[in-house]
């Protein structure tokens, strides 16, 4: 089967929006010759200056400035002293929001990643990619999903270890899982 590789188009609209379309995309890793696929499970959106929970809450700094580039560049960032997370630029340029890619499962559902930091370690993925654009050329993309997820599949949760954000931004919904059924895609 050959899906068709999101573009910068794909993610030119909110985090928000973008976080919930990614759920059931497959995300490709390509290096050493290898192409990986992994279905999109869970995800997580931050959305510009007003979202305290966001890196770019304070302003444009050199560890955030991958997110005021245009829409489907790759911004991955070190954090705890030992793990690279996986995000993807969102909205238009200038405007800094980004979904954090946060669990996977495999095209024959044997394994999931479960949380950024197994999906990166997984995938090789490192600050290497940081500020490339998605793509073939990046050895990093996603396809569109091979099928629309209902709405009834999709549910919102609070981000993850965000309570530093305040009470409003750390209980906003903008964390997206979906559950798929053991060793199948559809659902």
């Amino acid at each position: 089967m050959i899906n068709k590789v999101l573009t910068r188009d794909f993610f030119n609209r909110s985090a928000v929006a973008v976080a919930r379309k990614l759920l059931g995309c497959i995300l490709v890793r390509k290096r050493l010759g290898e192409i990986e696929r992994f279905i999109i499970t869970e995800t997580e959106a931050y959305d510009g200056f007003k979202d305290r929970a966001s890196h770019a809450s304070r302003g444009k700094t050199a560890r955030n400035r991958i997110m005021f580039k245009p829409a489907g560049h790759i911004y991955v960032y070190f954090t705890y002293g030992m793990h690279w997370m996986l995000n993807i630029v969102t909205g238009p340029e200038d405007y800094p929001a980004a979904v954090l890619i946060r669990g996977a499962t495999s095209l024959d559902g044997e394994f999931s990643l479960n949380g950024p930091a197994r999906l990166t370690k997984k995938l090789g993925i490192t600050g290497a990619l940081n500020g490339k654009s998605l793509g073939k050329s990046a050895g990093l993309w996603i396809e569109r999903a091979p099928q629309n997820i209902p709405l009834s599949k999709i549910k919102s949760w609070p981000r993850i270890g965000v309570a530093y954000a305040g009470p409003v931004w750390a209980k906003k919904k903008w964390r997206f899982t979906i559950a798929l059924p053991t060793n199948k895609l559809s659902l």
